[in-house]
């Protein structure tokens, strides 16, 4: 199947890679009332749980907004209404902006493909954070790899390209490095690496936590 893919970049804005929450925090007010698509609350402030169909990620240093389905058509109409960015008090006019339209592949089956995480992959919550901790690294390896096959199948059902006759998601995880990065005031583990699967799956889609502030962002390699 094909899914509506939009990826509006801001090339002459240089940012930090931690800086995505702040394009998520000033999109998400500056539209708030558009759609909770992009800040995924609802109007009585209930949190949208589920795969966030806007995301909002700084990738080589441009500021980069992908709209998945739904979302993907949300961007297209907020386009041409984004005059300016607003990163930390400093308004920022926006002279170049790009935007892509496409219908993104998505698919389960028998070819592998290789992606890289472009931006740190944060795969553990509260519970398996222990687990990880307390297991030796075979089992660790074990443990993240069926963590991202979890992370795959949620962004396939999300995207609402996911069939319970899907083939088994084959899978396998190479984790370069493990560090540990600040969010929402706590110290959290993250990983870079790649890995392989049967899957193809859209350029620039976040898995794991926290992918609406561009967390755990993939590239096909």
């Amino acid at each position: 199947m094909t899914l509506p893919l939009t990826t509006v970049t801001f090339p002459e804005i240089p940012l930090r890679t931690r800086d995505a929450h702040k394009l998520r925090g000033y999109f998400g007010d500056f539209f708030k009332e558009h759609s909770p698509l992009l800040h995924n609350h609802y109007e009585d402030g209930s949190l949208r749980y589920a795969y966030p169909l806007v995301q909002y990620k700084v990738l080589n240093r441009v500021p980069t907004l992908v709209g998945l389905g739904e979302g993907a058509q949300l961007l297209v109409e907020l386009f041409l209404r984004i005059r300016a960015l607003d990163i930390d008090g400093r308004k920022i006019e926006v002279l170049s902006k790009h935007i892509d339209h496409q219908q993104a592949a998505v698919e389960v089956g028998s070819a592998l493909v290789k992606y890289r995480f472009e931006t740190l992959w944060m795969p553990l919550n509260q519970e398996n954070h222990r687990e990880y901790l307390s297991a030796d690294d075979k089992t660790r390896q074990e443990l993240l790899q069926r963590i991202l096959q979890n992370n795959i199948l949620a962004f396939l059902k999300g995207a609402g390209a996911y069939q319970p006759d899907l083939p088994r998601l084959m899978l396998l995880l190479n984790v370069q490095a493990q560090t540990t990065t600040q969010f929402k005031n706590q110290t959290m583990l993250a990983f870079t690496g790649d890995f392989v699967v049967n899957a193809t799956l859209p350029n620039g889609i976040g898995l794991g936590k926290s992918v609406a502030r561009g967390f755990g962002s993939i590239v096909r390699q």
